[in-house]
């Protein structure tokens, strides 16, 4: 079999971490698989070396950001690499330029475009585990690029997915992917299946265990995911295309995201186009717009609603300022948070939403906004009663069962 195992910042925390990932590697080893290994930067260096840039600028290149913040995934691989040599397995580090990641010109959030596999392919024949410097890759011209935060599990997608891997697995801190964050609800139970779509939307909407274009991308390419962890020898969450099993179950997850803000534009003149112009101007700022509510007219005005990523909020009011003229006042409400329960099986079954609208009223529990999907429904509530509403969810769909 191909494997491809990548591990992150926690798993290679220390040095006594990357020996333990060498143990696991070499065990992988020699039960006769082939392996690629992608590593992460030991867990807070990449925000150490940003801190380093700020001494000398607020406002740094991001084509020397790029060089910069791609050193620390190079020191973990050459690390690991000389670990396994010592135990007798013949292991090479590559950098992403190494082995062959092409992406875009954007420094900073690069997009993988061709993955070039010969000299990966070549260091397989000849036996050698290779470890990939994760997060980074090179453009057109051989700038240095890097994927963005998460980014390393990207890396290994990828590369899985360039490869035709047999499976790809992703090692972090927890042991799989959970029906809800277990801080918040000790009830909380690990899945043994989920699906694509599931898991693409508990990552969009807060969960930390995958970042949500690595999931995209192993959809896309029709890649086996396999969340596990470095700590243990549990098998993990596998996350692939649903099935009667997923099918089978109502809700799979309930996610909590504290980085929210509501935005709410009061007495907006109501004429054709006014919305686009907004909403335009907030795209422009790059501003990740997620709910919206518009009421509607009345004396040839409206009253428009929606929520950012709290660490947005302030390019947002720069945003509506440009409007001043057009609305009657704006407000900004960062005490809020987003509660969303996810299954595939609320494509065939009625009365889900009814429950969750039930449960956060037996808990006087206000819902502000909501949106829904085919598979998730998200409320906008306050803030402080975030937790109780996951819990509540939480029984009341009798996930821990």
């Amino acid at each position: 079999m191909l494997i491809v195992q990548k591990y992150g910042g926690t798993s290679v925390g220390n040095l006594e971490r990357i020996e333990n990932v060498a143990r696991r590697v070499a065990r992988t080893r020699k039960e006769g698989n082939d392996l690629v290994v992608v590593v992460s930067a030991m867990s807070g260096e990449t925000n150490k070396l940003i801190e380093y840039a700020h001494h000398f600028s607020k406002n740094p290149s991001r084509r020397e950001m790029d060089i910069l913040l791609s050193s620390g995934e190079r020191v973990t691989a050459a690390l690991l690499a000389i670990a396994l040599q010592e135990m007798g397995i013949d292991a090479i580090a590559l950098t992403g330029r190494q082995a062959g990641i092409v992406t875009d010109d954007t420094h900073t959030y690069a997009r993988i475009e061709e993955i070039r596999t010969d000299a990966i392919r070549r260091r397989i024949a000849e036996g050698k585990v290779v470890i990939v410097a994760g997060f980074q890759g090179i453009n057109e011209q051989g700038e240095v690029t890097t994927l963005g935060r998460g980014g390393s599990d990207l890396s290994a997608v990828a590369l899985a997915g360039a490869l035709e891997a047999d499976a790809c697995e992703i090692y972090s801190d927890v042991d799989g992917i959970y029906t809800t964050d277990p801080r918040i609800e000790p009830k909380a139970r690990k899945l043994e299946y989920i699906s694509y779509d599931e898991m693409l939307e508990l990552s969009s909407l807060g969960a930390k265990v995958l970042q949500s274009r690595s999931v995209e991308l192993a959809k896309k390419m029709g890649v086996k995911i396999i969340a596990r962890s470095s700590f243990s020898d549990d098998p993990g969450t596998i996350i692939s295309e649903e099935d009667e099993r997923m099918e089978a179950v109502v809700v799979s997850g309930i996610a909590l995201d504290k980085n929210q803000a509501r935005v709410s534009l009061r007495d907006v003149v109501d004429r054709p186009g006014i919305a686009a112009e907004i909403f335009n101007k907030l795209a422009e700022a790059q501003i990740n717009v997620d709910m919206i509510i518009q009421n509607a007219s009345r004396d040839g005005t409206t009253n428009l609603g929606f929520t950012v990523p709290q660490s947005e909020l302030e390019r947002a009011k720069e945003a509506i300022a440009g409007f001043s003229g057009e609305l009657g006042g704006a407000d900004y409400d960062e005490e809020i948070c987003k509660v969303s329960i996810v299954g595939v099986g609320m494509k065939s079954h009625s009365g889900i939403a009814a429950k969750a609208f039930s449960t956060l009223a037996e808990n006087n529990i206000n819902i502000e906004m909501i949106s829904t999907s085919e598979i998730k429904i998200s409320m906008v509530i306050d803030e402080k009663y975030g937790e109780l509403a996951v819990r509540s969810l939480h029984e009341a769909y009798q996930l821990d069962k």
